[in-house]
């Protein structure tokens, strides 16, 4: 999980938690006047010491029993206006910050849909969790008490001292002594305070994503007796954030203890001075006992700046945790936003300063997507380029094509062979096309480019003549349809998830809904509790491996989609149910543009012509006949491993498919990432 290491002297509390403002702006009223009452509230305490200065110099000195009566009305009165404004503070901020608390959620959450599979692949789940969840927790609580109080308690310690140095300003000065020492102090507790509650929140963010992946994995777990190393494991990032919190809690004692002991000896030689002076008839004793009430009405505002700076470090720690997700660039819609975007990002860099930084940091986040057509390739097979062979020219104006389409992952080093290189090739309208190749050849990746999952590095994608990087996302992921190999469900009923598929919000729903589960022959669900009502749970883990296939096969082909991208999508099912399905995905096809992931030559004769991909290029294009005749790599692959279990056939090169596989990633023609899910 990458994460921005700031030092010390870099990292400004005030400067993260001003970042807050555009939230906390639309609720500004209601916040500015509950720190106003609390700040009347607080100073209404500062008039109490003023009322027993009255008590002892007037009616206690004088005898005058209803004189007390009375100081003692006045002083009840005051204490009941006090927690009535504290009170009323609490109403003022309780509901405002929830909405803030919810709308800054709720962009997170709409922020993490729109940022590019890239970023999904590098940070933890548990990461994105704990912002979501725990970060924003301690913001809403630091806006509601922290940052109020802050300025409440400053204001308070303020007027308190005006107070003081009012009544005697020898004792005043005494108890001003302290202010110089506890400065350095809480500069000094902030400093490493922030530090050790990062690593606090990140931890949190690390045993989240453990807990996460244990529990969608508990049939591993379970399956391999991995509950020990997994316990242990996550006993270990206990510990480690234990000892986190320990450093918090000494940090926290210590600061605490000295904002204490400092300001009780400042008192207790104010006291034993004032005591003098009472004695040598130079101060009333009224005064040294407002004076003393005073000094002990500031004990709370002085000592709580030390968990209140805590709360502070903790709340701008999580702002940083927050926008750094929040920072990070979107997809853009089209390739114009994203060349706008990249065109503001170096106008930004070259004013330099901090705005420099984050104009770079959003360059090289930003989707660039070249728009050259590279030279049209010879395919293995015929030595013909795709456009020759199917006679079209370069017209491109119907289909699915892919002009000089080159693929490199973001993060991979400069020097790296892409992950597809130089890709031409044509799905004519209403045409299935299956897509064959070794594993880790680039043929997820290439069905990827098409709803623009990933943007490629170079060349063009156009959809019956038009580039799919002018298309809004949105109107693109309408025309193209798209089912993974692994079949991911959500926790919802059976009807939700399969209709997630189509924005179709008609009556005609429903037969949508039946007409896709009879294509994947999803017929089991009628056998559920409650049919198409029924919740599949977390993974929809409570189904088969092929039931959560057929499903995610149904809400690819229920919107009735122009174009189709199936990765794969009959490998968990038994030969029965997958000639079922089989023949009833014929009838789809024909109303589609289809390309089709294929293993199995089951699979590939559903396609009209099929692809070779190898080491990330188009070998040969032709009839599944005609590559078995002609294509001796192709026939390699279809003949599939033999019974024993060993690598199978030997290719024509010589090389077993293990060979194959351990060459390809040793001389670099393959990301690590592709592996088997590629």
């Amino acid at each position: 999980m990458p994460t921005k290491h700031v030092s010390a002297k870099d990292r400004s509390a005030v400067r993260s938690l001003l970042r807050l403002w555009p939230y906390v702006r639309p609720v500004r009223a209601r916040l500015f006047s509950a720190a106003f009452v609390a700040i009347v509230a607080s100073c209404l305490s500062l008039v109490i010491p003023l009322v027993l200065k009255w008590i002892v110099d007037g009616p206690v000195a004088e005898k005058n029993p209803g004189g007390v009566w009375l100081g003692a009305l006045a002083l009840l009165l005051l204490g009941f206006a006090e927690a009535l404004l504290f009170g009323f503070r609490r109403w003022l901020v309780a509901r405002p910050l929830a909405g803030v608390e919810v709308a800054m959620r709720a962009d997170l959450y709409a922020h993490l849909q729109r940022l590019p599979l890239s970023f999904h692949d590098r940070w933890a789940s548990g990461q994105l969790l704990s912002r979501s969840t725990t970060d924003l927790a301690l913001l809403r609580m630091f806006l509601a008490f922290p940052l109020t109080f802050l300025l409440v308690n400053g204001v308070t310690i303020l007027v308190g001292y005006v107070v003081l140095l009012w009544q005697d300003w020898t004792l005043g000065l005494v108890l001003t002594a302290p202010i110089i020492p506890l400065v350095v102090l809480c500069s000094y507790f902030e400093s490493r305070y922030s530090i050790a509650a990062r690593r606090a929140q990140d931890q949190v963010g690390d045993l989240t994503t453990v807990v996460e992946e244990s529990v969608l994995g508990i049939r591993i777990v379970k399956g391999f007796g991995r509950h020990r190393s997994q316990a242990l494991a996550f006993r270990e990032l206990s510990q480690q954030l234990r000892g986190t919190e320990l450093v918090k809690a000494r940090l926290l004692a210590g600061i605490w203890a000295l904002i204490t002991v400092i300001p009780e000896t400042a008192i207790g030689a104010a006291l034993i001075l004032g005591t003098v002076q009472v004695a040598d008839g130079n101060l009333s004793a009224g005064t040294l006992v407002a004076f003393l009430s005073t000094a002990l009405a500031l004990r709370w505002p002085v000592e709580s700046i030390g968990f209140l700076l805590a709360m502070s470090q903790e709340a701008a720690t999580a702002t940083e945790r927050y926008f750094e997700v929040m920072d990070e660039e979107r997809e853009a819609e089209t390739f114009q936003e994203a060349t706008a975007a990249d065109q503001t990002a170096t106008e930004e860099e070259s004013a330099g300063g901090a705005g420099a930084e984050q104009a770079a940091l959003r360059k090289a986040a930003s989707v660039r997507v070249p728009r050259q057509k590279a030279a049209p390739e010879k395919t293995a097979s015929t030595g013909a380029t795709e456009g020759d062979e199917e006679g079209d020219g370069d017209d491109g104006a119907d289909g699915l094509r892919f002009d000089g389409v080159r693929f490199r992952f973001p993060d991979a080093p400069a020097d790296a062979r892409p992950v597809l290189d130089r890709i031409d090739l044509r799905i004519r309208p209403g045409e299935t096309m299956a897509l064959v190749g070794g594993t880790g050849s680039g043929k997820t990746t290439l069905t990827s480019l098409v709803p623009r999952l990933h943007e490629p590095t170079a060349g063009r994608i156009t959809l019956d003549g038009a580039d799919i990087t002018a298309m809004p996302r949105q109107e693109l992921r309408e025309l193209v349809s798209v089912a993974f190999e692994e079949p991911t469900l959500f926790s919802a009923t059976v009807g939700e998830n399969v209709l997630m598929g189509t924005a179709n919000t008609s009556d005609s729903r429903q037969a949508d809904l039946d007409r896709a589960l009879d294509v994947a022959q999803a017929g089991f669900v009628r056998s559920l509790p409650n049919g198409v009502d029924t919740e599949v749970g977390e993974q929809g883990l409570s189904l088969s491996g092929g039931q959560r296939q057929r499903l995610a096969l149904a809400r690819a082909v229920v919107g009735g989609p122009r174009f189709l991208i199936l990765d794969d999508p009959l490998s968990a099912l038994d030969v029965h149910t997958e000639a079922l399905v089989e023949a009833a995905l014929r009838r789809v096809l024909r109303d589609t543009t289809a390309l089709v992931v294929a293993h199995r030559p089951s699979t590939v004769l559903l396609a009209d012509r099929v692809a070779l991909l190898s080491e990330g290029r188009i070998a040969a294009v032709g009839t599944h006949q005609e590559l078995l005749r002609t294509n001796a790599e192709y026939a390699w692959l279809m003949s599939g491993a033999t019974a024993d279990g060993t690598d199978g056939p030997e290719r024509p090169d010589g090389r077993g498919q293990g060979q194959i596989q351990s060459q390809g990633h040793a001389d670099g023609s393959d990301d690590p990432r592709e592996g088997n899910a590629r």
